[in-house]
């Protein structure tokens, strides 16, 4: 599509714009269908933005924590403790390290084995929790000591924990960006019947158009004005709604975990305000393209 060719789409035009009924079916119907696909991009976003930072948010926090189990005769489990966590504080890159207590164990227990645990007639580990520092510590040097130094010990760094949550999020983030790509494409195709809808309510009026001298491109321009002017005020009312919507979610929260803190953050707030735009730029190609190809239908 030419320079030229896009200023004459984009210049208003009264007497070529009468040539599209300014009500009905058609104008309805782009009117709503952009509306609701802005109104689910929005929420698409916000899922996809908020799946970014759960992803972020648990690999940063699974990579500094690990856990130290002590598997050790009852005899030696104490100072198989005081050795571990001797090593540990020594260990360049972590920042605290805590032996947990008796209590808190039989409470990580307990969701499985009840509250009535007899951990002292039990033979369960002494578990140490280690919090790292930036940039962190050398996982297999500290395994090699501690091999050394506290055979009962065993590093879980939290790999096997970390990956499949990391990966789990960063697919509902695809999948987020998959859904805004099908909407817009239903959009598309949806403004694209539209348009259609409306040539051949008016192929009178095209062929008269025609008879007078009016060019292809005039009347196409008549037709992708209109329709993108209606996608462009339906997006932004789904917009509007749509952040609306977000805005009463439920904020981040610890006890709500991932089923929270799903809306904007800062500058992201910006991000739904593209929605319009582009919708306005798919109005804007679909009808050409369908505008070009029944025109040459109608000739």
């Amino acid at each position: 599509m030419s320079e030229g060719t896009i200023r004459t789409l984009i210049m208003v035009d009264k007497q070529a714009d009468r040539v599209v009924p300014p009500s009905g079916f058609t104008a309805q119907l782009t009117l709503f269908v952009s509306g609701a696909m802005a109104f689910l991009a929005v929420f698409a976003l916000a899922l996809s933005l908020a799946s970014g930072r759960l992803a972020d948010r648990w690999a940063s926090e699974l990579a500094r924590a690990a856990t130290l189990r002590i598997n050790a005769p009852g005899d030696q489990v104490a100072a198989q403790t005081k050795t571990a966590l001797t090593i540990l504080r020594q260990t360049p890159g972590v920042a605290e390290v805590r032996a947990l207590s008796r209590e808190e164990q039989a409470a990580l227990l307990a969701p499985w084995f009840g509250a009535d645990l007899p951990l002292d007639a039990l033979p369960v580990p002494q578990l140490i929790e280690i919090r790292g520092a930036e940039p962190g510590y050398d996982v297999q040097g500290l395994r090699l000591r501690l091999a050394a130094e506290v055979p009962g010990a065993v590093l879980d760094d939290h790999t096997r924990w970390r990956e499949p949550l990391v990966d789990a999020a960063n697919s509902l983030r695809r999948l987020a960006l998959v859904s805004i790509l099908l909407i817009g494409g239903a959009t598309a195709a949806m403004i694209t019947l539209a348009a259609n809808a409306a040539l051949a309510a008016n192929a009178q009026v095209v062929e008269v158009l025609r008879l007078v001298g009016a060019r292809d491109r005039y009347i196409a321009g008549a037709f992708v004005r209109r329709f993108t002017l209606r996608a462009l005020i339906g997006a932004a009312v789904g917009m509007v709604l749509g952040m609306a919507g977000v805005m009463l979610l439920p904020e981040a929260s610890d006890e709500g975990g991932f089923l929270t803190g799903l809306g904007f953050q800062g500058l992201g707030w910006l991000l739904p305000l593209v929605i319009p735009v582009l919708g306005a730029g798919v109005a804007f190609a679909a009808t050409w393209a369908a505008a070009r190809r029944t025109l040459k239908e109608l000739s």
